[in-house]
């Protein structure tokens, strides 16, 4: 089954967000059907902030060991694409396209100081010459159109997220990924409006996956919430080593 037809089954694709080749490899062992990278947590192993802070290359040198140590379909954060520009942004997806990926997700908002959304007729425009450009180089690359009217938690962001479903509907996107979209009500109407798959992200009050599926949600993605957890509790056993001048806190539950 391909990545797109993924996307169609009457069950949510679980995306399993990795972001190196340990996460990867068990990510695959378990089963997953597909897996895509975390931006935030690729760019907090490098020691960066989110939002594109860390150099291209650097990110194309993480992918390609995921790509390299995996069977899985694998789908690429590439936030605003690293380029305001379109052919650049095609450019971009053609590097990442050489290590087999089968989509990226691109986002409506870019940070500077702080993150801020972009005007979405401008954005739908870009979506639509990176589509047209992927389509003249015979690249069947899933666009999954990230739109962050939620994460920014802008006015009137259940209207505002229908009129950009409907400008990167009509540009080409392939997905619309919409995260911090928690609410039931608010999911059922998007799903309703949407012809394209929508993609929730993990909350703490985000419905269960059957809740999901009956919704009519397509993809349900991870974030940076595994590796984020990780983080903690590495902190936490390491506090406990210091606490206790003694290795026992991290045997007493491990295999190793």
């Amino acid at each position: 089954m391909t990545f797109n037809e993924l996307h169609k089954n009457s069950y949510p694709l679980i995306l399993c967000n990795v972001w190196d080749v340990n996460s990867t490899k068990i990510a695959e062992k378990l089963g997953f059907q597909a897996i895509g990278t975390s931006s935030a947590a690729i760019a907090c192993m490098l020691g960066y902030e989110d939002g594109e802070k860390m150099q291209f290359k650097e990110l194309c040198y993480v992918i390609q060991r995921i790509a390299d140590n995996t069977s899985l379909p694998l789908s690429v954060d590439m936030e605003a694409g690293y380029s305001r520009i379109p052919t650049e942004i095609v450019n971009n997806i053609k590097e990442l396209a050489t290590y087999g990926i089968a989509g990226i997700n691109l986002e409506d908002s870019i940070v500077n100081e702080e993150r801020i959304l972009v005007d979405g007729k401008s954005f739908a425009n870009i979506i639509h010459e990176v589509k047209s450009k992927l389509n003249e180089a015979n690249l069947n690359i899933f666009l999954n159109i990230r739109t962050d009217t939620y994460v920014l938690n802008v006015p009137n962001k259940l209207d505002e997220t229908q009129k950009r479903i409907e400008l990167y509907t009509q540009a080409g996107a392939d997905g619309i990924f919409i995260p911090c979209l928690s609410h039931e009500s608010d999911i059922k109407f998007l799903v309703d409006k949407s012809r394209l798959p929508i993609n929730v992200m993990a909350m703490p009050d985000l419905p269960n996956f059957e809740k999901l599926q009956e919704l009519g949600v397509k993809r349900i993605s991870m974030g940076d919430c595994l590796f984020s957890n990780m983080s903690a509790m590495l902190k936490h056993k390491l506090g406990k080593v210091m606490d206790n001048q003694s290795f026992n806190d991290i045997f007493s539950d491990s295999k190793c």
